[in-house]
């Protein structure tokens, strides 16, 4: 027997899933954005101001992640045999991103001027990720790695 480099389609031909970095990018930016929300609910509940120096540090994480996710995705939608849920998901991942330089920008600013604008992108860019990383998931079944 033979050991061959050939591997199996892990979905469908012609539906479009994630690559393995892209998927580990989107997986890693989801928990730092996911801790922005907390740290910023946190600050909101308790005006302890390095509750907004948490949240600050852990969007910049996160939009390191998404940046990188961003031209993983860009890279998708030209090599995608069906770029309708590539270019979507690339879609996605652009307003998530230019949502969360502004969100950077605001936790930049004073502590006591990040609410509650500071709160609500959390929350919208939390969401665009989410939502982006599940599309990227979907093509696959389960117990298979992208």
């Amino acid at each position: 027997m033979a050991a061959t480099m050939d591997r199996p389609h892990l979905v469908a031909p012609g539906r479009w899933h994630a690559g393995r970095w892209h998927a580990f990018l989107l997986a890693a930016a989801v928990p730092l954005f996911l801790g922005t929300l907390l740290s910023d609910w946190a600050y909101w509940r308790s005006y302890e101001i390095q509750w907004s120096n948490f949240a600050s540090w852990l969007v910049a994480g996160g939009m390191v992640f998404l940046g990188i996710a961003l031209v993983c995705a860009l890279i998708d939608v030209f090599r995608a045999g069906r770029r309708g849920r590539a270019l979507v998901h690339f879609a996605l991942l652009l307003v998530a991103f230019v949502l969360g330089f502004i969100n950077a920008l605001v936790h930049a600013r004073d502590a006591w001027a990040v609410m509650p604008s500071g709160i609500v992108l959390s929350v919208v860019v939390l969401l665009l990720v989410a939502v982006a990383t599940a599309m990227a998931f979907a093509g696959l079944r389960a117990g298979e790695l992208p």
